[in-house]
């Protein structure tokens, strides 16, 4: 078979699943797959179990992104993200791969072997090369919000990290400005519209309370006009309100889910691919019938 080419999903007909290879030792959800005999292969057998529960792109990343995470310079992440998506992509050739990663050099090799799409935790602010290689390599990629700032997190150790005393004036308002702040920044260097996927970023550098209130408007987001990912799987906002640790989420993930969709999620980014695949097809049955009738008639 020969390798898929990068295009447009076709947004809007239902919700689409990516699901979440942690090439990490440290990731806040206990996914993690460094230190495994072998990376490679459990990263393989993760990606068999996530397309046999119908993930439609996975993300592979080498960095944690969890509150207070130490940073991992560039070379350890080349050498955990390029050997699993050199492996990935001669597995299975025709499933989308996207690479989380802010880093242009990393982006950039990664898409020589064989990723589709980057997604940029930091909506193309924290390299300033990243937007050029997207552009010349003509994929999409995902622009996410993030306030996320060193001394505003607190550490539980059932919970886990989360954001405290971040304050917003005007928290939709602010979140929107800063997206289309990284959408000019993509229109700069030549990515097109049709290339742009905005994430409104929960968790990142917003307090439980914020990320409650952003599920709840994410439709907000959704009137900038561009596909919008949403993830909020095992989400420490989910953890602080049920006062659950991170494998105790999958309800608490579940009903942001079905939230975000209804809002206007056109694809959500999660962990337990199989669960929240049934809780998207489900939620798209109930909100999406008014199209579908309208379509057959």
């Amino acid at each position: 078979m020969e390798k898929l080419e990068p295009r447009p999903l076709p947004w809007g007909t239902r919700t689409f699943i990516m699901g979440i290879i942690n090439l990490t030792p440290d990731s806040f959800s206990g996914d993690g797959l460094v230190g495994h005999e072998s990376l490679v292969e459990a990263a393989l057998q993760q990606a068999e179990v996530f397309l046999r529960d119908c993930a439609d792109i996975l993300d592979v990343g080498g960095e944690s992104t969890r509150p207070g995470a130490e940073a991992v310079s560039e070379a350890e992440e080349l050498e955990r993200v390029i050997p699993v998506i050199e492996a990935l992509v001669r597995n299975f050739p025709s499933v989308r791969i996207s690479v989380d990663t802010y880093k242009a050099n990393v982006a950039g090799k990664a898409l020589e072997v064989g990723a589709q799409w980057v997604n940029d935790i930091w909506g193309l602010r924290a390299d300033p090369e990243l937007a050029g290689v997207v552009a010349a390599a003509e994929v999409p990629v995902i622009l996410m919000h993030n306030r996320s700032a060193p001394g505003s997190t607190e550490l539980r150790s059932r919970l886990g990290g989360r954001y405290i005393g971040l304050e917003y004036q005007d928290l939709i308002g602010e979140i929107r400005e800063e997206l289309m702040i990284s959408v000019l920044l993509a229109h700069e260097s030549g990515i097109s519209d049709e290339h742009i996927i905005l994430d409104p970023g929960i968790g990142f550098g917003k307090t439980v309370a914020q990320n409650l209130e952003l599920v709840d408007r994410l439709d907000e987001i959704k009137a900038l006009g561009y596909p919008l990912l949403v993830g909020p799987s095992r989400k420490s906002f989910i953890g602080y309100t049920l006062d659950l640790t991170p494998d105790e989420r999958v309800e608490g993930t579940a009903a942001a889910v079905a939230l975000s969709i209804d809002r206007g999620a056109d694809m959500i980014r999660v962990h337990d691919v199989g669960v929240m695949s049934r809780v998207a097809r489900m939620t798209d049955a109930i909100i999406r019938r008014e199209e579908k009738s309208i379509s057959k008639s």
